[in-house]
């Protein structure tokens, strides 16, 4: 792995020599500032991993040069100085895109512990690059991603499936991404350069079902004043795709069952036998073989679906693979300008149960985003459902925690939803909360929420 390059500037000479000094024997390459424009002009020419930036300085304060740096790079990490005086100074440039901050005087524990935690976090978006790479290389445009077992071993079947013309049957729970692996197995089969027809079972009302399916002939009942193809034909040479297969009423199944079998139909008010080449990927939320047993759908029909079944876990039986999802959307809606996000909001995403699995953490991401304004996405940010399951996971995952470690925890998290409630203003939690503000910020520190909220 290369060195971690790194900027210290600061205008005061025994900081910034003494911090240089300390980084370099720990085997990171540093170059020390003491001018700021000094400093961005170095930064605009080589790539750096990390600065260090005093807030007060002359000419340029800190902020103004984070500004300036995160135009030039904007994944570069930031760290603020700041004596204790100028601690919402400090805040507020984490709201710029600041990583963090550190209060002169600071021990180099402080910064050698940061810097592990920065180092880690890089790794993981170094993986996650990586693997989202690997992934798009085969199922570009896709947001199906996940290094989880479950997952791979439905990557390792998509490679088995797509190249044949195999019937699917994919099932999982609303929101866990069927359509997606959908557009995978097709975009990765033969059948990618002719069209992938999808039909949503569920919203077609019985009247029509027959006619949209198989297409009708001129005149076959009323307003049928043309002829009309139906979705087996137009998907011809490619795939359909049949959302909520459940959803297709008892009556139309043995004709559904034919197509499959024979690939061959006749229009609603036809003679003429259609014949097509057609793929049939189907997707359901349901239990389909309790409603075999329940009469409810055929049993031909079923086995004659699930010749290659896939189940795609919901997300809160596959939570490693809640960063790379983040990630991903991260990235994917960012629009380029990618917002630093605060280790804990993964955190709490891993303990949150996603009832609405993907689709839900899909819609947050973006939520956040437009919140953060590309700059930090921070605990602050979270909706409050996030933020009502963190006591309830530790307890099931610490049950051996103390009654101390319970109620530091309760605490910790009335803090964080009072400041939620109050938008990070201080003083209003702490009026919400019948605290002192002194309080507040003081329990804010011991919880490791100095600097992450205003």
């Amino acid at each position: 792995m290369l060195p971690i390059k790194i900027a210290v500037v600061d205008d005061e000479e025994i900081v910034r020599i003494s911090l240089v000094d300390e980084l370099q024997d720990a085997g990171y390459q540093v170059w020390g500032f003491s001018d700021p424009q000094a400093a961005l002009d170095f930064i605009q020419n080589e790539k750096m991993d990390i600065v260090f930036s005093d807030i007060k300085m002359p000419d340029m304060n800190g902020i103004d040069l984070l500004k300036q740096i995160k135009a030039v790079q904007p994944d570069i990490i930031v760290i603020m100085i700041t004596a204790h005086g100028s601690v919402d100074t400090a805040v507020k440039a984490m709201k710029e895109g600041a990583y963090d901050y550190l209060t002169k005087p600071f021990e180099m524990e402080e910064i050698f512990i940061l810097l592990d935690r920065i180092r880690e976090i890089q790794q993981i978006k170094s993986e996650n690059k990586r693997l989202r790479s690997h992934f798009s290389s085969k199922y570009p445009l896709s947001a199906f991603v996940g290094e989880s077992a479950v997952m791979k071993k439905i990557f390792d079947h998509v490679e088995t499936i797509a190249s044949s013309s195999t019937t699917v049957l994919i099932t999982g729970e609303t929101g866990t991404g069927k359509e997606l692996l959908t557009n995978i197995i097709h975009n990765y089969s033969s059948r990618s350069k002719n069209p992938l027809i999808k039909v949503s079972c569920a919203i077609l009302s019985r009247e029509i079902f027959e006619s949209e399916l198989f297409g009708h002939e001129k005149g076959a009942f009323t307003g049928a004043d043309k002829e009309r193809l139906g979705r087996f034909e137009t998907a011809d040479g490619g795939t359909l795709y049949l959302d909520d297969v459940d959803d297709i009423p008892l009556d139309l199944q043995i004709k559904l069952l034919r197509v499959l079998q024979e690939q061959e139909f006749e229009r609603v008010g036809g003679n003429n036998t259609i014949k097509v080449d057609v793929r049939v990927i189907a997707s359901t939320k349901a239990d389909l073989l309790q409603m075999v047993k329940d009469g409810k759908f055929r049993e031909d029909l079923y086995y004659r679906l699930n010749i290659f079944p896939l189940h795609i876990q919901p997300l809160r039986k596959r939570k490693e693979d809640i960063p790379l999802l983040f990630d991903t959307y991260i990235n994917q809606f960012s629009q380029g300008k990618t917002p630093v996000v605060q280790p804990e909001v993964v955190e709490y995403m891993k303990m949150y149960n996603w009832p609405g699995n993907v689709r839900e953490l899909k819609n947050i991401v973006e939520r956040l985003l437009l919140l953060s304004r590309g700059k930090t996405i921070d605990v602050s940010l979270l909706p409050v459902e996030l933020l009502h399951c963190d006591d309830t996971a530790r307890r099931k995952t610490n049950g051996n925690a103390s009654l101390d470690q319970i109620m530091s925890e309760m605490e910790m998290n009335f803090i964080r939803q009072a400041l939620q409630k109050s938008n990070g203003k201080q003083v209003k939690a702490a009026e919400n909360l019948g605290i002192p503000v002194s309080t507040l910020r003081s329990k804010m520190e011991k919880y490791g929420l100095v600097g992450k909220i205003e």
